[in-house]
């Protein structure tokens, strides 16, 4: 039985997202915003299929967010996503700032780690969650694409 409060339960929500964004064509990257014990929005990458850089997965869960809430700060919500931010990303939840960001796979060459983003100072941050799930679903989509 799962218990539907883990943060397992809501990387793996994540983590359909992330197929979804596969099926279509787009770079497989899954996110998920709860509030509580609830999702309040899910989404994934649509750059191509909107032709709009921004179009990241959590960009867009941020906003869907925000509606649900009425608000534009994410406060007691918790980010599930299946991939590093990268820096643009990491602004937008600079601003937002959700209480936790938890992401799967790290990305080594775009990551806000990496490239110097911050969060908000309030917002903490864990990676590792589904990591190998997560960075596997990246690698077969980068491997078909390259065939």
């Amino acid at each position: 039985m799962i218990d539907l409060y883990t943060d397992e339960y809501f990387m793996r929500e994540a983590y359909k997202e992330a197929e979804r964004a596969f099926e279509l064509g787009e770079i497989p990257v899954g996110a998920v915003v709860v509030a509580g014990t609830r999702i309040i929005a899910r989404a994934h990458n649509l750059t191509e299929r909107l032709n709009d850089v921004t179009a990241h997965a959590e960009m867009l869960a941020i906003t869907a967010a925000a509606n649900a809430l009425g608000g534009k700060y994410l406060h007691d919500c918790r980010l599930y996503i299946t991939l590093e931010p990268c820096p643009m990303c990491a602004g937008a939840l600079y601003w937002a700032q959700p209480s936790v960001v938890f992401f799967g796979a790290s990305d080594e060459k775009s990551g806000f780690r990496v490239k110097g983003g911050l969060l908000h100072p309030k917002t903490k941050s864990f990676g590792g969650l589904m990591e190998e799930a997560c960075a596997n679903l990246l690698t077969t989509f980068f491997k078909q694409r390259r065939k």
